[in-house]
C-alpha cells in the first residue's frame, strides 16, 4: 500500500471563516439527508455519514442536533443540488458542487466569479468527462492493520486505498471505492466498528494539470472564490 494520490490542497482564507463555511456546508448537507431519509441516523446511512463529517470539522453535537431538527420542520428550506462546470486560469478543469433553494442565482453568481478570475463557466459535460464520482473515506491509522482491512474490504468493492494526509498534514488512510459502492464500503467498515473521520463522494481528476507556481496561484485564487460563495459546497479541480 503506497501513497495514495491527491489533488493540491490549500487554506488561502482565514481559519474562523474555513470553519463557518464548513459548518454552514454540512447543515445544509443535514438538511438533504434528513429530506430524503428522515431524522433518525439510525436508520438513514446518509445522516450517519453526514454527522461523521460533521464531527470531523469539530462542528458541536448541539448545532447538528438543531439543524437535524430544523430540517424536519415543516417550513425548513428546500435545496438542490446542481453542479457547474468551468475553467480556472491556465486550463485549469473546475466542478462546482452547489447546495442552493435558488439556481438562477446561484448560476449568477458562478459565473461572475469564474469571470473575475479570469475563467469561464463551461456547459454541461465539456468538463466531467476528467474526473470520476467516488465514494472517499478517511481513517486515523493507528491502531489499523492496514493489510488486513484492505483484504476485507476488496470483497466489499474496494478501488484504491492508501496513505494521505489531512488539512494539518497528519497522517491519514484514504479508501476509495467507485460512487455505486459507497454504500457498500460504509457498512463493512460500520461492521468493523471503524467511525472514519470523513466520508464523502468526490468527483476524482482523472487528467491532472501541472502548473509553474504563479499559475498555479491564480487559478488556486478562482477555487477559493468560488468555495466561499454561499451556495457551494464543494469544489473539485485538476490542479496538482
Amino acid at each position: 500500500m503506497g501513497r495514495i494520490f491527491e489533488v493540491r490542497k490549500h487554506a488561502m482564507f482565514a481559519r474562523w471563516n474555513r470553519m463557518a463555511k464548513q459548518f454552514a456546508r454540512i447543515a445544509k448537507d443535514i438538511n438533504m439527508a434528513v429530506k430524503a431519509g428522515g431524522g433518525d441516523p439510525g436508520s438513514n446511512p446518509t445522516l450517519r455519514r453526514v454527522i461523521q463529517n460533521a464531527r470531523a470539522v469539530n462542528m458541536p453535537k448541539d448545532k447538528v442536533e438543531a439543524a437535524i431538527k430544523r430540517a424536519a420542520g415543516k417550513d425548513a428550506t428546500n435545496y438542490e443540488q446542481v453542479i457547474y462546470e468551468g475553467y480556472a486560469p491556465h486550463g485549469v478543469a473546475v466542478l462546482v458542487e452547489t447546495a442552493t433553494d435558488n439556481p438562477t442565482r446561484t448560476v449568477a453568481h458562478v459565473r461572475s466569479i469564474f469571470a473575475k478570475g479570469g475563467g469561464n463557466l463551461a456547459t454541461a459535460g465539456s468538463v466531467a468527462f476528467q474526473f470520476r464520482r467516488m465514494g472517499v473515506f478517511r481513517l486515523k491509522p493507528e491502531g489499523l492493520d492496514q493489510d488486513d482491512l484492505e483484504l476485507y474490504l476488496i470483497d466489499h468493492g474496494l478501488d484504491e486505498m492508501g496513505e494521505g494526509s489531512g488539512e494539518s498534514g497528519e497522517p491519514q488512510i484514504v479508501i476509495r471505492c467507485a460512487f455505486a459502492d459507497f454504500g457498500r464500503v460504509q457498512e463493512a467498515l460500520e461492521a468493523r466498528h471503524l467511525a472514519p473521520l470523513s466520508a464523502e463522494q468526490e468527483y476524482l481528476c482523472t487528467v491532472p494539470t501541472e502548473l509553474p507556481e504563479a499559475q498555479a496561484n491564480e487559478a488556486l485564487e478562482l477555487i477559493d472564490s468560488l468555495e466561499q460563495d454561499e451556495d457551494v459546497q464543494r469544489v473539485f479541480h485538476t490542479l496538482v
